[in-house]
């Protein structure tokens, strides 16, 4: 798959996304989009980002999303120097 693809994909999959008008809908189409190990790991991700945004501590976010330490990294460098994208959705939701 060349780069060109790969971006083209992408966009159809957000657009994809932006094409769904309730959670309904949402739900429906990540079903069937993903596993529920991916669907978990999303999940976990959104909510130790949310718990990073709050200040809880590595221990805290471990201790109640269960995410590994690894993942909590990951999550951690997004929220602190990615594109803000946790940020912006959890603003949304709020």
């Amino acid at each position: 798959m060349t780069l060109k693809n790969d971006k083209t994909m992408r966009k159809e999959l957000y657009e994809a996304f932006l094409a769904l008008e309730t959670i309904e809908e949402t739900e429906k189409f990540l079903d069937d989009l993903c596993t529920i190990k991916e669907l978990e790991a999303m999940s976990q991700r959104l909510r130790a980002a949310k718990m990073l945004l709050q200040g809880k501590t590595y221990n805290e976010i471990v201790e109640e999303t269960e995410i590994s330490s690894a993942t909590l990294a990951r999550v951690s460098k997004c929220v602190r120097y990615g594109d803000g994208g946790y940020k912006d959705v959890i603003d949304k939701q709020s």
